[in-house]
This record gives C-alpha cells, structure tokens and sequence, in this order.
C-alpha cells in the first residue's frame, strides 16, 4: 500500500474496515469499504482545509460551524423522517412509497413511551 499521499489511512484502520463481518455479501462488503474510505479521505481533506483557512486567517470559528455543518449535516432523525412523510402523505404514490411512509412512521411511534 502507498504511504506516500497526504491522506493515506493506517494499517489499524486499514483493518478495522476490512474486518469481515460474517453477513456481508462480497459486493456489500467492497461497498463498505470503498464508502467507509470516501467518507475518511473526504473528513482528512476538510479538516486540512479548515486549518489552512484558520492559518490564512481567512475564517473564524462560527464560519468553521457553518462549514462543518453544510458539508457534514447530520442525517434528520427518526422523527424528523416520520413528520415529513406525514407531510407527503396526501401526494400521490406508488404502492412502495407508500409502504415506506408507513414503516417510517411506524418505527417512530415504536420509540414512543407508552
């Protein structure tokens, strides 16, 4: 493996994503793999941005949240996911999409206390 790059990952965390996990089918495993690298190498390359920017003076640390949040914005919760597809429940739809507003719903009322 090349050692010369930058954004070259380590032997331990070469490892911890190459573990198998037992379940995985050979292109679900090259698929994690393969996003698990993306998303490493895409966090190496912002966070050496925003310290090239910090040293160039150019932002402060609000503009490092903003940039932080709009690069890497968390996914919308459970729900979040359930109120939006109430929100569409009235739009026409296949029997699937259906089915998936259901099952979103459905989840999130399942973590409600009774």
């Amino acid at each position: 493996m090349a050692t010369d790059h930058p954004i070259t990952p380590t032997l331990k965390l070469f490892r911890k994503w190459t573990e198998y996990r037992g379940t995985d089918t050979e292109d679900q495993f090259w698929w994690r793999i393969a996003t698990q690298a993306a998303q490493w190498g895409a966090d190496q390359e912002l966070e050496a941005c925003i310290e090239w920017l910090k040293e160039m003076e150019l932002v402060g640390e609000g503009d490092v949240s903003f940039l932080c949040e709009d690069r890497r914005p968390k996914p919308p919760s459970l729900k979040e996911q359930a109120l939006q597809a109430l929100a569409e429940a009235d739009l026409g739809s296949t029997e699937a999409e259906w089915s998936q507003r259901f099952d979103t719903i459905r989840r999130a009322l399942e973590q409600l206390d009774d």
